[in-house]
């Protein structure tokens, strides 16, 4: 009579412990991913006199209101861009500058107040 032979890896059923690290690697690799694409979304930072006033997130269209020492500036969030739409300085260059590119900046001198366009740019590292 011949002895049975021993299975082969490949056919080994799963034992509980291996189920539970199945199953904790995939809460793993889900939670990075979910990470990972919170932070690709864009950020905004807007700062008066050097502090930073808002933080806020290109997700989502809105205008944000910015008080300065000349009046009111207002920050625009579309489609997932940044610019100053209006402001109250008298040679308006912050908002001629338009849309602020990835890794941007707008500064507006006589209103002290500065908008950061903080989502993830090109760089030579990524080029």
């Amino acid at each position: 009579m011949s002895e049975p032979s021993p299975a082969s890896p490949s056919r080994l059923p799963l034992r509980p412990g291996d189920w539970i690290v199945l199953l904790c690697g995939c809460a793993m690799v889900a939670m990075l991913a979910w990470h990972q694409a919170d932070s690709l979304e864009g950020r905004v930072i807007i700062r008066v006199d050097g502090r930073v006033y808002q933080e806020a997130g290109l997700r989502l269209n809105r205008i944000i209101e910015v008080p300065g020492p000349l009046g009111v500036s207002h920050v625009e969030i579309h489609g997932g861009r940044v610019r100053i739409a209006d402001d109250p300085g008298p040679r308006q260059r912050c908002v001629r500058q338009g849309w602020i590119p990835p890794g941007g900046q707008a500064i507006c001198l006589p209103n002290r107040i500065s908008v950061e366009n903080a989502a993830a740019g090109y760089d030579t590292l990524s080029y």
